[in-house]
């Protein structure tokens, strides 16, 4: 499984950046999840490889996450209990996001 597809990065790269926007304005364009963690990504920085978005793991939070450590933790590398991408994931605004956590643990 491909972790950030051409056409995901190019939805990132139209973004752009998110400061200010505030979160009913700002699209989460990715999911990734393992087990208990979620990664929702708003904005991705291809220089670095690093994404910012939301993140719930042990919190929920904003911050930074690393497509390096995505790959290397990947349900291609971990076959019973790696990341995986949600190929499923349609594009919603962080509000919502944060209101499905809310509501649901998702």
């Amino acid at each position: 499984m491909k972790m950030l597809t051409k056409e995901l990065e190019s939805e990132f790269a139209k973004q752009g950046y998110t400061d200010g926007k505030g979160e009913e304005k700002t699209q989460v364009l990715a999911h990734y999840f393992a087990g208990s963690w979620d990664w929702w990504a708003t904005e991705y920085d291809p220089k670095d490889r690093i994404f910012f978005g939301l993140v719930k793991g042990f919190e929920v939070e904003l911050g930074s996450f690393s497509l390096d450590e995505i790959e290397q933790n990947s349900c291609n590398v971990k076959p019973l209990g790696g990341v995986e991408r949600d190929l499923y994931w349609k594009p919603k605004s962080l509000a919502e996001v944060r209101r499905g956590i809310e509501e649901n643990g998702r």
